[in-house]
């Protein structure tokens, strides 16, 4: 009891510490980023409004290694981790400079998680409800690295608003400090709280207006990271619950990343092209301020990490797998309530409120354009004054 008493202690302080270190040295890194000319600029499709320092990632990296250094044990897993946060850095602040071609980005992201697998950071099995048992074999450490992968670019993809992506990681990274110390993965739990406290403390520089962008150096690190302690805080206690947790926590910018796949595979572009098909972009359209739409996913987010929360600590079930009806009504309750958010942002708020304000503002648009429109995501953005202001 008094050792985990200790090792939360360490989370807190950890937590702490990396995010002190890491808004203590952004400011840095952003002038670093300005003198070698790593700046990102006002685009089209983007939604910045002026020239931004990026490698904001250096930052979170050196929070990490400040907590690490202080309140974990370097073993070899978290020494095969730490390895392949740095590679995944420094081939994401490359590419913030030069613009890497995407093959030699997926090279270096493969090899990034190559490292920590290499470690033993790996998924070897899962024990399926009903079913048993399911090892992987030799194709643990391949899936592994595929999603190790999967993540780093479902949090890339989701870097395009101001504090979006340091938000949400650090709502996962508390979420799966929680998860990991009531699995008696107190590393894993210390792990993930530095991971947290580190985004959070980039996310004073980077909430809107952003004075620095973390740029891919930050976003595929904390995706690495991030998959790293879902791997080894939940992955590994061999249930398939422990899979939801993650991929709830992370429904966000995994939503984000599929539908914008999808779009890009349908029209025949490339899968790494830029676009305004995000969910940002698309409530920036529909006249939401940055800071209101960061915060409406922040909140879907705190949504789902709820969720993914109550699927560990509410006793829904007895050990043999019997239902308990009370709990088990509470569970569908709650979930019911995360898809209710998922429906209003996506569907509510993203799709019936521009009809209505493109109906509003374009009378004679028709049927065919408005459809486009949803379809493609390409439209100018529709300023909603409100009830009672100009133009309503």
């Amino acid at each position: 009891m008094l050792r985990a008493d200790m090792d939360a202690l360490d989370a807190v302080l950890g937590f702490v510490a990396a995010g002190a270190a890491a808004a203590a040295l952004t400011p840095l890194t952003a002038r670093f980023a300005r003198a070698v000319g790593a700046v990102d600029r006002p685009r089209e499709r983007g939604l910045a409004e002026r020239p931004t320092p990026l490698l904001g990632g250096l930052a979170i990296l050196a929070g990490v290694l400040f907590g690490c250094a202080l309140f974990l044990r370097w073993d070899q897993q978290l020494r095969g981790i730490l390895a392949g946060a740095a590679l995944i850095t420094l081939v994401g602040a490359i590419d913030d400079r030069f613009d890497l071609p995407p093959l030699v980005k997926l090279v270096g992201q493969v090899v990034a998680a190559i490292i920590p697998v290499a470690s033993g950071v790996t998924v070897e099995n899962v024990t399926l409800p009903f079913i048993g048992p399911l090892d992987f074999g030799g194709l643990g450490a391949p899936l592994t690295v595929l999603g190790l992968v999967a993540v780093m670019n479902v949090v890339n993809f989701s870097d395009g608003i101001d504090g979006l992506a340091a938000g949400v990681c650090a709502i996962a990274g508390v979420t799966f400090a929680i998860i990991a110390f009531d699995l008696h993965r107190d590393a894993a739990g210390v792990l993930a709280a530095i991971v947290g406290g580190a985004a959070l403390g980039f996310l004073f520089w980077n909430f809107h207006p952003a004075s620095v962008f973390m740029g891919d150096a930050g976003a595929l690190l904390l995706g690495l990271l991030l998959g790293c302690v879902a791997v080894q805080g939940s992955l590994k206690t061999n249930a398939i619950l422990a899979l939801i947790f993650p991929l709830l926590v992370l429904t966000v910018p995994f939503l984000d990343t599929t539908f914008v796949v999808l779009k890009r595979m349908k029209y025949r572009r490339p899968v790494y092209s830029a676009d305004r098909w995000h969910l940002h972009h698309r409530l920036a359209n529909i006249g939401f301020s940055q800071r209101r739409a960061v915060l409406y996913l922040y909140a879907w987010t705190l949504i789902q990490a709820g969720l993914a929360l109550a699927l560990r600590f509410v006793p829904y079930s007895e050990n043999d797998g019997t239902f308990r009806l009370g709990w088990s009504l509470v569970m569908i309750a709650l979930g019911l309530v995360a898809l209710a958010a998922s429906v209003y942002l996506v569907y509510v708020l993203e799709i019936l409120k521009f009809r209505r304000l493109l109906r509003r503002r374009r009378p004679e648009a028709t049927d065919e354009e408005v459809a486009r429109h949803l379809e493609t995501g390409e439209f100018d953005a529709l300023d909603d004054p409100g009830p009672g202001r100009p133009g309503s």
